[in-house]
Protein backbone atom coordinates (compact mmCIF):
# COMPACT_ATOMS: atom_id res chain seq x y z
CA UNK A 1 0.00 0.00 0.00
CA UNK A 2 1.34 3.36 -1.18
CA UNK A 3 1.70 5.95 1.94
CA UNK A 4 0.22 8.86 1.82
CA UNK A 5 2.05 12.25 2.60
CA UNK A 6 -1.21 14.00 3.46
CA UNK A 7 -1.30 15.16 7.22
CA UNK A 8 -4.23 14.23 9.08
CA UNK A 9 -5.49 16.64 11.54
CA UNK A 10 -9.19 17.30 13.35
CA UNK A 11 -10.82 20.44 14.72
CA UNK A 12 -13.10 21.04 17.43
CA UNK A 13 -14.46 24.08 16.49
CA UNK A 14 -16.00 25.44 19.40
CA UNK A 15 -17.67 28.48 20.57
CA UNK A 16 -15.02 28.69 23.67
CA UNK A 17 -12.47 27.13 22.88
CA UNK A 18 -10.40 25.28 19.91
CA UNK A 19 -8.77 21.76 19.98
CA UNK A 20 -6.43 20.42 17.33
CA UNK A 21 -5.64 16.89 16.74
CA UNK A 22 -2.76 15.70 14.48
CA UNK A 23 -2.76 12.09 13.48
CA UNK A 24 0.59 10.37 15.43
CA UNK A 25 0.86 13.28 17.69
CA UNK A 26 -2.73 13.39 20.04
CA UNK A 27 -4.06 17.02 21.08
CA UNK A 28 -1.25 19.22 20.49
CA UNK A 29 -3.20 22.71 21.07
CA UNK A 30 -5.97 23.73 23.30
CA UNK A 31 -7.07 27.68 22.65
CA UNK A 32 -9.62 30.04 23.29
CA UNK A 33 -11.77 30.71 20.38
CA UNK A 34 -10.98 34.56 20.38
CA UNK A 35 -9.18 37.29 17.75
CA UNK A 36 -8.01 40.40 18.60
CA UNK A 37 -8.67 42.64 15.67
CA UNK A 38 -7.35 46.65 15.12
CA UNK A 39 -9.97 49.07 13.66
CA UNK A 40 -8.28 48.91 10.22
CA UNK A 41 -9.68 44.99 10.31
CA UNK A 42 -5.76 43.61 10.52
CA UNK A 43 -5.42 40.65 13.27
CA UNK A 44 -3.51 41.43 16.37
CA UNK A 45 -3.40 38.18 18.05
CA UNK A 46 -5.64 34.73 18.21
CA UNK A 47 -6.34 32.44 21.21
CA UNK A 48 -5.03 32.40 24.29
CA UNK A 49 -2.98 35.81 23.86
CA UNK A 50 -6.33 37.30 22.47
CA UNK A 51 -8.38 36.21 25.27
CA UNK A 52 -5.98 38.15 27.77
CA UNK A 53 -6.92 41.26 26.00
CA UNK A 54 -10.79 40.43 26.30
CA UNK A 55 -12.57 43.44 28.57
CA UNK A 56 -9.11 45.06 28.56
CA UNK A 57 -8.66 46.49 24.88
CA UNK A 58 -8.65 50.71 23.79
CA UNK A 59 -11.29 51.52 21.62
CA UNK A 60 -8.65 50.92 18.66
CA UNK A 61 -8.65 47.14 19.38
CA UNK A 62 -11.83 44.71 19.48
CA UNK A 63 -11.41 41.58 21.09
CA UNK A 64 -14.24 38.50 20.14
CA UNK A 65 -15.21 35.47 19.60
CA UNK A 66 -15.73 34.98 16.07
CA UNK A 67 -17.89 31.66 16.85
CA UNK A 68 -21.37 32.29 18.45
CA UNK A 69 -23.63 29.15 19.50
CA UNK A 70 -21.37 26.72 17.57
CA UNK A 71 -21.63 28.11 14.49
CA UNK A 72 -19.25 30.92 12.50
CA UNK A 73 -20.59 34.57 13.23
CA UNK A 74 -17.64 35.94 11.65
CA UNK A 75 -16.38 34.52 8.73
CA UNK A 76 -12.92 36.14 7.51
CA UNK A 77 -11.99 36.02 11.43
CA UNK A 78 -13.06 32.28 11.56
CA UNK A 79 -11.18 31.49 8.77
CA UNK A 80 -7.93 33.57 9.85
CA UNK A 81 -8.38 31.75 13.20
CA UNK A 82 -8.08 28.47 11.55
CA UNK A 83 -5.63 29.33 9.42
CA UNK A 84 -3.29 30.25 12.50
CA UNK A 85 -4.09 27.10 14.37
CA UNK A 86 -3.31 25.04 11.18
CA UNK A 87 0.23 26.68 10.68
CA UNK A 88 0.83 26.29 14.43
CA UNK A 89 -0.10 22.30 14.21
CA UNK A 90 1.51 21.74 11.29
CA UNK A 91 4.77 23.91 11.83
CA UNK A 92 6.57 25.25 9.29
CA UNK A 93 8.19 22.82 6.58
CA UNK A 94 4.84 21.38 5.98
CA UNK A 95 4.79 21.53 1.74
CA UNK A 96 1.10 19.26 1.69
CA UNK A 97 -1.53 20.14 2.47
CA UNK A 98 -3.90 18.52 5.11
CA UNK A 99 -6.98 16.53 5.02
CA UNK A 100 -8.98 18.07 8.15
CA UNK A 101 -12.30 16.93 9.75
CA UNK A 102 -14.21 19.49 11.66
CA UNK A 103 -16.75 19.14 14.38
CA UNK A 104 -19.66 20.56 13.91
CA UNK A 105 -23.31 20.70 16.48
CA UNK A 106 -26.11 18.75 15.80
CA UNK A 107 -28.82 21.08 14.77
CA UNK A 108 -26.23 22.50 12.50
CA UNK A 109 -28.17 23.63 9.00
CA UNK A 110 -26.79 23.07 5.35
CA UNK A 111 -25.71 26.44 4.82
CA UNK A 112 -24.02 26.83 8.26
CA UNK A 113 -22.08 23.73 7.49
CA UNK A 114 -20.78 24.61 3.97
CA UNK A 115 -19.68 28.09 5.83
CA UNK A 116 -17.27 25.73 8.06
CA UNK A 117 -16.05 23.99 4.60
CA UNK A 118 -15.11 26.68 2.60
CA UNK A 119 -13.40 28.72 5.84
CA UNK A 120 -11.52 25.37 6.51
CA UNK A 121 -10.56 25.33 2.99
CA UNK A 122 -9.66 28.24 2.72
CA UNK A 123 -7.09 28.74 5.45
CA UNK A 124 -5.24 26.16 3.84
CA UNK A 125 -7.08 22.23 3.81
CA UNK A 126 -6.98 19.89 1.20
CA UNK A 127 -9.81 17.95 2.19
CA UNK A 128 -12.39 19.18 4.76
CA UNK A 129 -15.06 16.44 6.37
CA UNK A 130 -17.78 17.59 8.67
CA UNK A 131 -18.67 15.68 11.55
CA UNK A 132 -21.58 15.77 13.62
CA UNK A 133 -20.69 16.57 17.61
CA UNK A 134 -22.31 14.39 19.37
CA UNK A 135 -20.79 11.20 17.01
CA UNK A 136 -17.38 12.51 17.76
CA UNK A 137 -17.83 12.92 20.98
CA UNK A 138 -19.35 9.47 21.46
CA UNK A 139 -16.40 8.15 18.90
CA UNK A 140 -14.11 9.78 22.05
CA UNK A 141 -15.64 8.78 24.59
CA UNK A 142 -15.24 5.05 23.90
CA UNK A 143 -19.18 4.24 23.27
CA UNK A 144 -19.29 1.47 20.75
CA UNK A 145 -21.44 3.25 18.14
CA UNK A 146 -21.65 0.75 15.31
CA UNK A 147 -23.42 -1.81 17.93
CA UNK A 148 -27.41 -1.99 17.54
CA UNK A 149 -27.99 -0.46 20.93
CA UNK A 150 -28.34 2.58 21.89
CA UNK A 151 -26.52 5.24 23.66
CA UNK A 152 -27.02 8.77 24.86
CA UNK A 153 -25.12 11.23 24.52
CA UNK A 154 -25.09 14.93 26.04
CA UNK A 155 -22.02 16.77 24.38
CA UNK A 156 -22.19 20.74 26.66
CA UNK A 157 -19.65 23.42 25.18
CA UNK A 158 -19.86 27.18 25.75
CA UNK A 159 -22.60 27.64 22.60
CA UNK A 160 -24.63 24.99 22.50
CA UNK A 161 -25.65 21.74 24.29
CA UNK A 162 -26.11 18.76 22.27
CA UNK A 163 -28.17 15.45 23.32
CA UNK A 164 -28.22 12.75 20.66
CA UNK A 165 -28.79 8.67 20.47
CA UNK A 166 -26.87 7.26 18.38
CA UNK A 167 -26.93 3.63 17.17
CA UNK A 168 -25.60 1.28 14.61
CA UNK A 169 -22.91 4.48 13.96
CA UNK A 170 -25.55 7.10 12.69
CA UNK A 171 -27.77 9.31 15.08
CA UNK A 172 -31.62 8.08 15.43
CA UNK A 173 -32.95 11.03 17.11
CA UNK A 174 -31.35 14.44 18.32
CA UNK A 175 -31.42 18.17 19.77
CA UNK A 176 -29.09 20.86 19.60
CA UNK A 177 -30.01 24.34 21.67
CA UNK A 178 -28.63 27.62 21.96
CA UNK A 179 -27.94 27.18 25.25
CA UNK A 180 -24.80 26.50 27.59
CA UNK A 181 -21.64 27.75 29.39
CA UNK A 182 -21.51 31.11 28.05
CA UNK A 183 -24.78 31.88 28.54
CA UNK A 184 -24.15 30.69 32.64
CA UNK A 185 -21.59 33.36 32.23
CA UNK A 186 -24.19 35.97 31.64
CA UNK A 187 -26.47 34.55 34.22
CA UNK A 188 -24.05 34.80 36.80
CA UNK A 189 -23.09 38.71 35.57
CA UNK A 190 -26.62 39.36 35.58
CA UNK A 191 -26.86 38.32 39.06
CA UNK A 192 -24.08 40.32 40.40
CA UNK A 193 -26.05 43.40 38.97
CA UNK A 194 -29.18 42.51 40.52
CA UNK A 195 -28.32 41.32 43.40
CA UNK A 196 -24.33 42.66 44.67
CA UNK A 197 -25.36 45.88 42.46
CA UNK A 198 -21.69 44.97 41.16
CA UNK A 199 -20.42 44.99 37.53
CA UNK A 200 -18.26 41.95 36.30
CA UNK A 201 -16.90 41.11 33.25
CA UNK A 202 -16.86 37.59 31.14
CA UNK A 203 -13.81 36.25 32.28
CA UNK A 204 -14.46 37.00 36.02
CA UNK A 205 -17.97 34.97 35.71
CA UNK A 206 -16.18 32.46 34.40
CA UNK A 207 -14.20 31.98 36.76
CA UNK A 208 -17.48 32.30 39.88
CA UNK A 209 -18.32 29.45 37.21
CA UNK A 210 -15.27 27.17 37.39
CA UNK A 211 -14.42 27.77 41.08
CA UNK A 212 -17.54 27.52 43.13
CA UNK A 213 -20.36 27.20 40.94
CA UNK A 214 -22.69 23.98 40.84
CA UNK A 215 -25.87 22.39 39.19
CA UNK A 216 -27.66 21.59 42.71
CA UNK A 217 -27.49 23.31 45.98
CA UNK A 218 -24.49 22.19 48.54
CA UNK A 219 -24.45 22.42 52.27
CA UNK A 220 -20.65 23.07 52.36
CA UNK A 221 -20.58 26.00 50.16
CA UNK A 222 -17.59 27.57 48.50
CA UNK A 223 -17.22 31.58 48.78
CA UNK A 224 -15.11 33.70 46.30
CA UNK A 225 -13.93 36.81 46.62
CA UNK A 226 -15.36 39.13 43.45
CA UNK A 227 -13.79 42.09 42.02
CA UNK A 228 -15.44 44.51 39.82
CA UNK A 229 -17.18 47.82 39.41
CA UNK A 230 -19.98 49.14 41.47
CA UNK A 231 -22.97 50.24 39.78
CA UNK A 232 -23.52 53.27 41.96
CA UNK A 233 -20.59 54.33 43.41
CA UNK A 234 -19.13 53.31 39.99
CA UNK A 235 -15.30 52.89 41.91
CA UNK A 236 -13.51 49.75 42.09
CA UNK A 237 -15.18 47.52 44.79
CA UNK A 238 -15.01 43.45 46.08
CA UNK A 239 -17.70 41.28 47.32
CA UNK A 240 -18.28 37.84 48.19
CA UNK A 241 -19.99 35.11 46.06
CA UNK A 242 -21.50 31.58 47.66
CA UNK A 243 -21.91 28.52 45.72
CA UNK A 244 -25.72 28.40 46.43
CA UNK A 245 -25.77 31.74 45.36
CA UNK A 246 -24.46 30.29 41.64
CA UNK A 247 -26.56 27.85 41.64
CA UNK A 248 -29.90 30.43 41.83
CA UNK A 249 -28.03 32.45 39.26
CA UNK A 250 -28.34 29.79 36.58
CA UNK A 251 -31.07 28.00 37.68
CA UNK A 252 -33.13 29.10 33.98
CA UNK A 253 -30.03 28.41 32.27
CA UNK A 254 -30.11 24.57 33.42
CA UNK A 255 -33.96 23.96 33.15
CA UNK A 256 -33.58 24.97 29.30
CA UNK A 257 -30.63 22.52 29.25
CA UNK A 258 -32.38 19.88 31.01
CA UNK A 259 -35.33 20.09 28.66
CA UNK A 260 -33.10 19.93 25.54
CA UNK A 261 -32.17 16.41 26.94
CA UNK A 262 -35.96 15.52 27.71
CA UNK A 263 -37.10 16.74 24.45
CA UNK A 264 -34.50 13.74 22.72
CA UNK A 265 -36.35 11.01 24.50
CA UNK A 266 -39.23 11.70 23.42
CA UNK A 267 -38.10 11.24 20.06
CA UNK A 268 -36.75 7.97 21.09
CA UNK A 269 -37.55 4.64 19.45
CA UNK A 270 -38.75 2.19 22.76
CA UNK A 271 -35.88 -0.15 22.15
CA UNK A 272 -33.19 2.40 22.04
CA UNK A 273 -35.14 4.16 25.72
CA UNK A 274 -34.40 0.84 27.38
CA UNK A 275 -30.93 0.52 26.16
CA UNK A 276 -30.52 3.77 27.41
CA UNK A 277 -31.57 3.09 30.97
CA UNK A 278 -28.89 0.27 31.06
CA UNK A 279 -26.16 2.15 29.80
CA UNK A 280 -26.86 5.50 31.57
CA UNK A 281 -26.63 9.12 29.56
CA UNK A 282 -22.70 9.90 29.18
CA UNK A 283 -22.04 13.37 29.47
CA UNK A 284 -18.81 15.32 27.40
CA UNK A 285 -18.04 18.77 26.74
CA UNK A 286 -16.67 21.77 29.22
CA UNK A 287 -19.43 23.11 30.62
CA UNK A 288 -20.46 19.24 31.22
CA UNK A 289 -17.97 19.23 34.35
CA UNK A 290 -19.61 22.12 36.57
CA UNK A 291 -20.33 20.74 39.71
CA UNK A 292 -23.31 18.00 39.94
CA UNK A 293 -24.43 18.02 36.75
CA UNK A 294 -24.65 14.94 36.12
CA UNK A 295 -26.00 14.17 38.93
CA UNK A 296 -28.94 17.23 38.08
CA UNK A 297 -29.75 15.28 35.16
CA UNK A 298 -29.96 12.09 36.93
CA UNK A 299 -32.62 13.36 39.32
CA UNK A 300 -34.70 15.12 36.22
CA UNK A 301 -34.83 12.82 34.11
CA UNK A 302 -34.55 9.34 36.02
CA UNK A 303 -31.59 8.26 33.83
CA UNK A 304 -28.01 7.54 35.44
CA UNK A 305 -25.76 10.03 33.87
CA UNK A 306 -22.11 10.23 33.62
CA UNK A 307 -18.94 12.34 33.25
CA UNK A 308 -17.18 11.05 30.75
CA UNK A 309 -13.40 10.79 31.15
CA UNK A 310 -11.84 13.59 30.10
CA UNK A 311 -14.82 15.29 29.11
CA UNK A 312 -13.59 18.61 27.14
CA UNK A 313 -10.85 16.24 24.82
CA UNK A 314 -13.90 13.53 23.74
CA UNK A 315 -14.61 15.85 20.72
CA UNK A 316 -11.05 16.21 20.32
CA UNK A 317 -10.25 12.75 20.48
CA UNK A 318 -13.20 11.38 18.26
CA UNK A 319 -11.66 13.08 15.62
CA UNK A 320 -8.52 11.80 15.81
CA UNK A 321 -10.25 8.33 16.10
CA UNK A 322 -12.10 8.81 12.88
CA UNK A 323 -8.61 10.64 11.24
CA UNK A 324 -7.81 7.05 11.92
CA UNK A 325 -10.07 5.10 10.54
CA UNK A 326 -11.09 7.88 7.54
CA UNK A 327 -11.84 5.43 4.79
CA UNK A 328 -14.56 3.34 7.11
CA UNK A 329 -15.66 6.93 8.23
CA UNK A 330 -15.76 8.41 4.76
CA UNK A 331 -18.51 6.08 4.22
CA UNK A 332 -21.03 6.33 7.12
CA UNK A 333 -20.88 9.70 8.82
CA UNK A 334 -18.60 12.20 6.49
CA UNK A 335 -20.08 15.12 4.63
CA UNK A 336 -17.43 16.05 2.67
CA UNK A 337 -16.63 18.78 -0.14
Amino acid sequence: MRKSFTPRIGIDLGTTNVLVFVHGKGIVLNEPSVVAVSDTNEILAVGSEAKRMLGRTPDTIRAYRPMRDGVIADYRVTEAMLRYFLKKAMGKFTIFKPDVIVSVPAGVSSTEKRAVIEATLKAGARNVYVVKEPILAAIGANVPIYEPQGHMIVDIGGGTIDAAVISLGGIVASNSVKVAGNKIDMAIIDYAKKTHNISIGEKTAEDIKITIGSALPVEEELTMEVKGRDMLTGLPRTTEMKTNEVVRAISKELREMVKAIKDVFQDTPPELASDIIDHGIIMTGGTSQLRNFPELVKRRTGVHAVLADQALFCVAKGTGEALLHLDTYKRTILAKR
